[in-house]
């Protein structure tokens, strides 16, 4: 008989949140069925993440609308799907340090 004392432990995967993120980086641009999106800044802190979010999470992304420049950045935790299209990818940090 299994005992129910064990805790099921929770392994943090970053390969999973790199999945979920998708190619969203910094200078990226994609496409959705809901507008056209700059990255501005992903966030990997879980704690800073989640109070950007006011919710639980481990990750967010801040983007602009490109469509509607009045708009202001805003933080989403939407995860990569089949519906979003990278129009034009985002800099490495290898990239930057070269351009300096």
């Amino acid at each position: 008989m299994p005992s129910m004392t064990a805790l099921p432990t929770f392994i943090s995967r970053p390969a999973s949140v790199d999945a979920e993120i998708g190619p969203r980086t910094a200078g990226a641009l994609y496409q959705n069925s809901t507008g056209a999106y700059e990255v501005l800044a992903v966030v990997r802190d879980s704690e800073c993440a989640s109070g950007l979010l006011k919710r639980s999470a481990r990750w967010a992304v801040i983007i602009r609308n490109v469509l509607r420049p009045d708009t202001e950045p805003y933080a989403v935790g939407d995860v990569w799907t089949t519906s979003d299209h990278l129009v034009r990818e985002g800099k490495t940090p290898s990239s930057f340090a070269s351009a300096a």
